[in-house]
């Protein structure tokens, strides 16, 4: 084995084996224009020789990209799940489908925790950018729902994707149909005969939560259904709130026979409630969720869900920030990702008595 196979070789090898520049070598590396094709043989040729696989760093070397994509997540729901081991699927979907989709064009993604009720937050996203140089951020919910953050990333002109975030603003926006996923759900269950169907929403902050809520009243009305306020209570996606929820729906002289609920925690808590109550699931009470992360596959009975496209969100929020280039999208529209209405054994037909 030479010498050179021993040790590490670097992109200054490169460049002192084809005669050139290391910016030369970091432009043929990230496949810029402009190299004229005698130097880009040469390159490419000492490349092959040395065996060199390019560092992150030697990359950067020729332009302005970093080849970085940053991640913002809410960082009192993150921590809060992973210390209640209560579960983080939706965390891991969506850095799944970003990695991925990094990898596959040699960037690299950095997932950083944010809070975004901080008086600061401006300072600490600020922080990160002038660290890492992201070449763009993907946010997540409610972070992209947030004028603060929104504002501070389109005057840095940091090009952003906001994941779940369907309404208008800069960015790209990249989400499923909210509205007409409660609809399906509601629909489903009415297609079992269903007319008491309770609805518990998600936590204000979430855009999303107030879309879920029109889909529901909509499927209620298109079927001729009362969608009242005795009907909906609000919760913030905490299993804590999803029982608080399901304890009043399935109470009083006219309970529901159904519950959609606008995440996984909150069905599966509603489960629990009907469980403790000696109610059957579904025979006394069928429960829909969204999202469907593993728990509602590994609940006895298995959860009807509607399944959210998490990871392939991410992985079109990080393809569009890499097209961009660094270079904020002036006019972009919304990426609207098909969702699915998983069907288990925790909906059924309503009871002819129900």
């Amino acid at each position: 084995m030479s010498p050179m196979r021993r040790q590490t070789v670097t992109i200054k090898h490169v460049a002192a084996e084809a005669g050139v520049s290391l910016q030369t070598v970091s432009r043929v590396i990230n496949k810029e224009p402009h190299v004229r094709p005698a130097v880009l043989e040469r390159v490419e040729a000492a490349v092959a020789k040395l065996g060199y696989v390019p560092s992150l760093a030697a990359r950067r070397m020729g332009g302005s990209r970093s080849y970085l994509i940053l991640a913002l997540n809410d960082r009192d729901r993150t921590i809060e799940g992973w210390q209640s081991d209560g579960g983080t699927d939706w965390v891991d979907q969506m850095l799944l489908g970003g990695m991925l989709k990094c990898a596959e064009h040699g960037y690299r993604m950095i997932f950083e925790l944010v809070d975004t009720h901080a008086a600061h937050v401006e300072r600490e996203i600020s922080a990160a950018i002038s660290s890492l140089h992201p070449d763009g951020i993907i946010l997540t919910p409610p972070h992209g729902d947030n004028p603060v953050i929104t504002d501070l990333l389109t005057r840095l002109r940091v090009p952003f994707a906001r994941i779940g975030s369907a309404g208008e603003g800069a960015g790209f926006s990249i989400a499923m149909d909210e509205a007409a996923a409660a609809a399906a759900a509601t629909d489903h269950l009415v297609q079992l005969g269903h007319s008491r169907i309770g609805f518990v929403t998600g936590s204000d902050e979430y855009a999303l939560s107030v879309t879920r809520l029109e889909g529901w009243r909509r499927a209620m009305a298109a079927a001729g259904l009362a969608a009242g306020d005795d009907l909906v209570r609000h919760g913030d996606f905490t299993f804590r709130s999803g029982a608080a929820a399901a304890e009043t729906l399935v109470s009083g002289p006219q309970p529901v026979t159904a519950i959609v609920a606008s995440n996984d925690q909150m069905a599966l808590a509603a489960l629990h409630v009907a469980q403790d109550r000696g109610l059957a699931v579904p025979g006394d009470l069928s429960i829909i969720s969204f999202d469907d992360t593993p728990i509602t596959r590994f609940s006895v009975p298995p959860l009807t869900a509607i399944a959210q496209p998490i990871a392939a969100m991410a992985s079109r929020a990080a393809e569009l920030l890499i097209e961009a280039r660094g270079q904020p999208a002036e006019t972009a529209e919304a990426s609207v990702l098909p969702f699915r209405l998983v069907a288990r054994a925790s909906t059924g037909p309503v009871r002819a008595d129900g």
